[in-house]
C-alpha cells in the first residue's frame, strides 16, 4: 500500500506509448474513458452495467480490443485523510481481476472527488436525472485520465 499523498506503483511497466483505458469502477456500473494516441485528450466513452464475471470480462476485453488499448488506470477511492477503506479495497480488487482479463498493465489513480465533478458538471448541463446518471461514471473516468495525462501520466516503476 502506498503512502498519503503517493500513488501506488503500477503493476508492471508502464507502456509510455499508446491508448490508455480509464476504469472507474462502482459496484452498480463502470466507467469507461479513453485517450488519444499521443495522451494528450481524454474522452468518455460509455458506462457499463455490470452482469458478472463472464460478461463483464467480455465487455473489457472488448474495449481493448476495439479501442487498441496499451495499459489501464483505475480509479482508487482514497479518504480525504488519504487512507484506504473498503471501496479502495474493492478498487484494487477489481484492477487485479481487469489485469488478469486484458494482460495489460494498470496504474491505480486516486479519483477523490471525481463523481462528484462530473455530478455538478452534468448539472451545469440542465440533464434530467436519468441523463445524468446515465453519463456520470464514464464522466468521471474521463476526469480521472484527463488528471492523469495533465501529470504528465507520473509513473514509477514497480518496486521503487
Amino acid at each position: 500500500m502506498s503512502s498519503p499523498g503517493t500513488p501506488p506503483a503500477p503493476s508492471a511497466p508502464f507502456p509510455q506509448k499508446g491508448r490508455i483505458l480509464a476504469l472507474d469502477p462502482g459496484t452498480v456500473r463502470i466507467g469507461a474513458a479513453v485517450c488519444d494516441e499521443d495522451r494528450k485528450i481524454a474522452s468518455p466513452l460509455e458506462v457499463w452495467t455490470r452482469k458478472g464475471n463472464d460478461s463483464d470480462k467480455r465487455w473489457i476485453q472488448r474495449l481493448v480490443r476495439e479501442e487498441g488499448i496499451s495499459a489501464l488506470i483505475v480509479g482508487l477511492p482514497i479518504r480525504s485523510q488519504g487512507e484506504e477503506g473498503e471501496s479502495a479495497h474493492r478498487a484494487r480488487g477489481f484492477a487485479q481481476w481487469a489485469h488478469k482479463a486484458t494482460g495489460l498493465p494498470y496504474h491505480m489513480v486516486d479519483e477523490s472527488f471525481t463523481t462528484r465533478f462530473a455530478e455538478t458538471a452534468l448539472w451545469e448541463m440542465d440533464l434530467s436525472h436519468q441523463n445524468r446518471r446515465a453519463r456520470r461514471d464514464a464522466i468521471a473516468a474521463q476526469m480521472l485520465l484527463q488528471g492523469f495525462l495533465e501529470a504528465g501520466c507520473p509513473l514509477t516503476a514497480p518496486g521503487q
